[in-house]
């Protein structure tokens, strides 16, 4: 069975920064992309970052370009994403989320395993 266990979340100012974690097990971590999603009260989950089985490979949705960034240590099985310079509208529960594919993805449904989410609070 595959489980994913964020951690790290919490309260932040804006301008802070936090790294959340994302612990896999049950399937062979480095042979599949990763990705962390938000979703914030009211609104639909969005993509936030992907990477690459390999870890060389990422890529970002344009709000966050610059200022997050997602890396993954596939000795240890878990995914991380760095958020600096944090903005009350990064305000949402963080998922971190498991492909079926080595390459990236950026759509929900190409992730099969998900997390239970992570609270990210921004105060302006």
């Amino acid at each position: 069975q595959v489980q994913l266990v964020e951690s790290g979340g919490g309260l932040a100012q804006a301008g802070g920064s936090l790294r959340l974690s994302c612990a896999a097990s049950g399937r062979t971590f480095s042979s599949y992309s990763m990705g962390w999603f938000r979703q914030a009260p009211g609104k639909e989950r969005e993509f936030v970052a992907t990477i690459s089985a390999s870890g060389r490979t990422t890529y970002y949705t344009d709000s966050v370009k610059g200022r997050f960034t997602i890396s993954r240590d596939n000795v240890k099985n878990t995914v991380y994403l760095q958020m600096n310079s944090l903005k009350p509208e990064d305000t949402a529960v963080y998922y971190c989320a498991s492909t079926n594919s080595e390459l990236i993805r950026t759509r929900i449904s190409a992730y099969d395993y998900w997390g239970q989410g992570t609270q990210v609070t921004v105060s302006a």
